[in-house]
């Protein structure tokens, strides 16, 4: 065998040893590695990469000012309507970072009005309201006036930690906002007829369809997160992302689609899988050349640990050995990443969902499932695409239902401990 085929064996055998999470003892033998342990070996993050795209996650519009603006006239549902207090509540998240000392304390001390649009406004202008940008201008009686408006990444990926109000603190980038209600939110627009309006304020909390406006149907599905996704190889709950589609990278094919899309920002987007071309570019291309350091910034974004005291530990020692073994658990959600994905892109068949929805499959490019990674899964309730389990309890009870796991009580609570650890 020639010495550069050899060499590429090798490397292809070593590729396959990392996906499947085994790894070698001290011996040499080959030894499996636990669901959840072991490393990719991924490379490092260009930290000037990963900077460039934190300010294209939290603060850049790809230019999509030319449809929330233009064409849903959103700048003028929120300067007549949106107080901080509706904001709040259709689950608008504020960055208490970007508040001067002198607005906090105002804020502290009632001399600010929550229920004035104008405060929405000078929120805007400081820049404070999480994944919304503003264009602010002041009237000639002292008013002020949004001029034009646009979303960026952060408004359905970020949350914060509520260290100075509910809806009010330090921003968790990556986290999805399973508060955030986008339905509602655009419903509100005067652009749109009745029936549309109906639809979108029918999807609640946390939820989103990325594909409506699209292909016509109603199936919306949970606003996933956005930590963790560094060293899968496909994207999202049917892995439609991977670079034979988008070369930048799989998480950048869907950065891609939404940025196109969904946000309507100027720029181009195309997959034949999906029948579907989009092309907003008005002589420009805003998003193209911004999604490497957008891919790497959310390559940087880890899944959260659980909190101290959140589970119960010995509990989840127990689990976790149910995990890899009756609980049949790690069948796929195998490796470091608890996903089979990583073993070269593998995918899922559409009956391989215990889901109450089985049919969002089928809207997608690949009509396959890609198996979740579920580190930091206890950060995101409801669980499953369609958000038919409330809880990792209601996850455990329908996997051992369907599966015919025949776990007893304490054996789907062990489990469900070790999930919530994960």
């Amino acid at each position: 065998m020639k010495l550069n085929n050899i060499i590429k064996t090798i490397g292809v055998f070593i590729l396959l040893i990392t996906a499947v999470g085994c790894d070698k003892d001290d011996s040499g033998t080959i030894i499996t590695i636990p669901p959840g342990e072991g490393d990719l070996n991924l490379p490092p993050l260009d930290p000037q990469l990963v900077e460039q795209g934190k300010q294209v996650f939290r603060y850049d519009t790809f230019g999509d000012e030319t449809f929330w603006t233009d064409v849903l006239k959103m700048n003028q549902v929120i300067e007549s309507a949106v107080s901080p207090v509706t904001a709040l509540s259709v689950g608008l998240k504020v960055d208490a970072a970007a508040l001067p000392e002198a607005v906090v304390t105002a804020i502290q001390n009632g001399e600010v009005d929550l229920e004035d649009p104008q405060t929405t406004l000078t929120l805007l202008q400081l820049n404070a309201v999480v994944g919304v940008q503003g264009q602010v201008s002041e009237k000639e009686d002292g008013s002020l006036k949004l001029d034009r408006m646009g979303i960026t990444c952060a408004l359905c990926h970020s949350t914060v930690d509520d260290s100075f109000a509910p809806g009010i603190g330090n921003r968790l980038d990556g986290w999805a906002n399973r508060d955030l209600n986008p339905g509602l939110i655009i419903s509100l627009s005067p652009a749109l007829d009745q029936a549309t309006k109906d639809i979108y304020a029918s999807w609640g909390p946390g939820i989103y369809d990325p594909r409506f406006n699209n292909d016509g149907i109603n199936n919306p599905v949970v606003i996933p997160p956005a930590y963790g996704l560094y060293g899968l190889p496909k994207a999202i709950f049917t892995g439609d992302g991977d670079v034979e589609h988008e070369p930048v990278g799989p998480v950048a094919y869907w950065n891609r689609y939404v940025a196109v899309t969904q946000m309507r920002g100027h720029g181009y987007f195309e997959d034949p899988r999906l029948g579907l071309v989009v092309d907003n570019r008005e002589g420009d291309d805003l998003v193209t050349d911004k999604l490497p350091a957008l891919q790497a910034y959310q390559f940087s974004l880890s899944a959260p640990e659980a909190p101290t005291g959140s589970f119960d530990l010995a509990a989840a020692e127990r689990g976790k050995i149910l995990f890899s073994g009756k609980g049949q658990c790690a069948t796929c959600h195998s490796g470091p990443l608890f996903s089979d994905v990583i073993e070269g892109g593998k995918l899922h068949p559409q009956s391989a969902s215990v889901a109450v929805d089985k049919d969002y499959v089928k809207r997608s490019a690949t009509k396959l499932w890609r198996v979740t990674p579920l580190k930091g899964i206890w950060q995101h309730p409801p669980y499953f695409h369609d958000g038919s389990a409330a809880t990792l309890a209601d996850v455990v009870d329908r996997y051992n239902v369907e599966n015919n796991l025949n776990l007893n009580t304490s054996e789907k609570a062990d489990l469900t401990e070790y999930l919530k650890s994960i």
